[in-house]
Parts: C-alpha cells; structure tokens; sequence
C-alpha cells in the first residue's frame, strides 16, 4: 500500500487536494471517480527513503547517457497502458518520468508535463524535444484530435522499434566480418612493421641472400614504416573532406543519388527506404492524417537526400492534382513495385492497408538481402585476409629456412 497525493475537483467545481492510500495510481483514481470528481493529478508522495533512493540512483552512470529511441519506445508504451488504464495524462507523465532509467529522459518528461500544465498540447509539447521524431509527433496530434490518444502512443512505439529492429540487423550482419577484418589487418601490420625488420637485420648479419617473397614483404615494410603515417594522414583528410563535401546540399544529393545505384548496398538502401517511407505513411493515413500532411512527415524521416526529394516532388504533384503511384515511378529511386501497388490502393481506397502490405513484402526481402549479404561478405573477408596473412607467414617462413641452411 502507497500513499499518494491527489489534485481534483468536486461536484461543485471547487479545487480539492488531499493524499490516499491505495495499492497503485489507478486505485486512487478509481476512488475518486467514485466520489463524482474530476481527476486533475495524481503523484506518489515523497518521503524520507525515496528521497534517499532517488540520490543513490542518480550516481548510476546510467543518468550520464544520452536518450535512446529504446527509451522512447518504452515511455509512450507505459504511458499508453497507463491512460488505457484510466490515469489521467499529467499523472501518467509524472509516473513515467520516475520511471525513466536516464536523467536526460526525465528531463524531457519533466519539461513535457510543465508545458502542458502552462496550456499547450501533448503534441506540441513533444515537438520541442528532438528526441521524438516527427512521425511520433504527428501521431500524438492525431491522437489527440480524435481521443485515441492511448492506441496511438501504442502505435508510435510499435513504429520506432520496427526501425530500432531493422537498424540493429544491419549493423549486426557487418559486425563479425569487420572485427575480422580489423583483428587480420592489426596482426598483418604487426608482422611487416615489428617483426620482419628485425628479421632483416638478423639475415643481413649473416650473409645471406633473401628470398624473393621475402625481399617483396620486406620492400612492404619499409615503404609502411616510411609513409605510413603519411598515408594515414591522407585518409583521415579524405573522409573529412568527404564529410566535409556532404554538407553542402548539392553535394550531397550527388552522393546519395549515385550511391542508390551502387550493387547491393545501393539495393540495400533502396529497399530500406522504400519500407521507411510506406510503414510510416501507411501508419500516418490509417491514423487519419491526411496524405498530403503524411508525406510532409515521412518525408522528414528518410536519410537519403535523393529519396527525400521524390517524396517531396510527389507531394508537390498531388498538391496540383496528380495520382501519387505516378509520382513514385521514377527509376533508381524507390522498389519498382510500389508505384504500382500505390495505384491499386488508390483505386480501391484502401491505401493505408496496401502501404502496410507493400512494407511487409519489403521488409522481408530487406532481411534476406541482409542475410545474404553477410553470408558473402564473411567468406570474402575471410578469403582475402587469409591470402594476406598466408603471404606474410610464407615469406617469413621462408627466411627462417634460409636463415637455418646459412647457419
């Protein structure tokens, strides 16, 4: 049994603060509803050994951490099972705010509940804070129009960790052959900087003439030991330049534009952005917002600046008229068969429905295209590291033979 504090009004409208005990938040609520009032707020009280807890807890390293989209993801669906439960909204946000693991998250909670408190909507609220991407805040407007606030926050959250899943899937497939790779090239590089000079100096002692693949490996080492740095240097300056060429627009939508056609990552990116664009649309209409006002949103959650541009000309052709499946016809841009699949939603009338069907179908050709891409790129790695380091212990070996018939 807790104790908690309450703010609602009575049958006359009078302001009635007070505290109850009850099992949980809920409880209390239901006590007062029972009573005819209006619930206004609900919040556990303080006391002397929660407060005593909440400053143990604030030394975890935890509270340090940036906000996640986990963390998102897990506060709009308690906030759902909370006004689905019958909390009121400033109470859920109290609740969920206490129960954020990160102090960056609480914040934004804490600032979320205030601007309500001073009159602006959950919506707008949200929209200050660049941790709720702008599909959520759209959402959450929706929701607020219509009184489906609790389905929508449920929606949202389902939204957000379908793209946290397809994200991770990626960056997990390319983990193990990058380590790989990383560990062979460390080892290969040890080998040609550290250990084949002294070897050379030790052969040169005694006379003897080097192998061929020895010498080659040698030359190798001595051409790293002398440019090496210089060479690093030069790389690091490449991909800052590259980054650097990215922010300017122009520049950038070459890039992203001429990358969409790269074999199989630009497959990749295409698949992606196709199932982006059609699950947040199609969630956004079957929602109730509009169309037009669903592509500004999805518009905004595309990486690549070539997607974001056909999206942004196929809004501007519905706006003067036009059907959207012709506006997404455009080649090298989205999978071929949305645009078709666009148009048979548009006919029937059953877009949303059709959006979802099309994700889907996609987002089960991007995980076998993700499959498939670690099942070819670990044995190249393998294959061609292995060629590396097979050239290094040979020609070492090799001068360890020579070395032993000079003796």
């Amino acid at each position: 049994m807790a104790t908690f504090t309450f703010t609602a009004r009575d049958t006359n409208g009078r302001l009635q603060q007070g505290s109850l005990d009850a099992p949980t938040a809920a409880g209390v609520v239901g006590i007062l509803r029972g009573r005819g009032w209006v619930v206004v707020r609900v919040v556990p009280r303080p006391d002397s050994r929660r407060s005593g807890e909440l400053t143990l807890s604030s030394l975890s390293p935890a509270n340090l951490l940036p906000v996640r989209s986990v963390d998102v993801e897990v506060s709009l669906r308690q906030m759902a099972v909370m006004l689905r439960s019958g909390l009121t909204l400033l109470s859920a946000l109290q609740t969920v705010s206490e129960q954020s693991p990160r102090r960056a998250m609480r914040r934004i909670w804490q600032d979320v509940s205030r601007r309500i408190q001073e009159g602006s909507s959950l919506a707008e609220a949200l929209g200050q804070h660049s941790a709720f991407p702008s599909l959520v805040v759209q959402l959450v407007r929706v929701g607020e129009q219509t009184g489906q606030l609790e389905s929508v926050l449920s929606r949202a959250s389902e939204t957000l960790e379908e793209r946290r899943f397809l994200r991770s899937q990626l960056l997990t497939a390319m983990a193990y052959p990058s380590l790989v790779l990383v560990a062979a090239i460390g080892v290969t590089v040890f080998i040609i900087v550290g250990v084949i000079p002294k070897l050379q100096n030790f052969l040169s002692a005694l006379g003897r003439e080097l192998p061929m693949t020895t010498q080659l490996l040698i030359d190798i080492s001595s051409f790293i030991t002398n440019y090496g740095l210089y060479g690093v240097i030069g790389a690091a300056a490449m991909i800052a330049g590259v980054f650097g060429i990215r922010t300017w627009p122009p520049a950038r939508l070459w890039m992203d534009r001429h990358i969409l056609r790269v074999p199989v990552i630009g497959t990749l990116l295409r698949l992606s952005g196709t199932v982006l664009l059609t699950r947040s649309l199609g969630t956004l209409i079957r929602s109730g917002v509009t169309l037009l006002e669903g592509l500004r949103t999805s518009e905004r959650l595309l990486g690549n600046q070539y997607l974001v541009l056909q999206v942004a000309q196929s809004r501007e052709a519905v706006m003067q008229g036009e059907v959207l499946s012709k506006s997404l016809e455009t080649k090298g841009a989205f999978m071929p068969m949305l645009s078709s699949m666009v148009s048979v939603g548009e006919s029937a009338g059953t877009l949303d429905e059709v959006l979802d069907e099309v994700s889907r179908y996609y987002q089960d050709q991007l995980q076998r295209s993700i499959r498939r891409l670690a099942l070819l790129v670990e044995p190249a790695i393998i294959v061609v590291v292995g060629a590396i380091v097979g050239f290094v212990y040979i020609s070492f070996f090799m001068a360890l033979f020579a070395a032993a018939g000079g003796s």
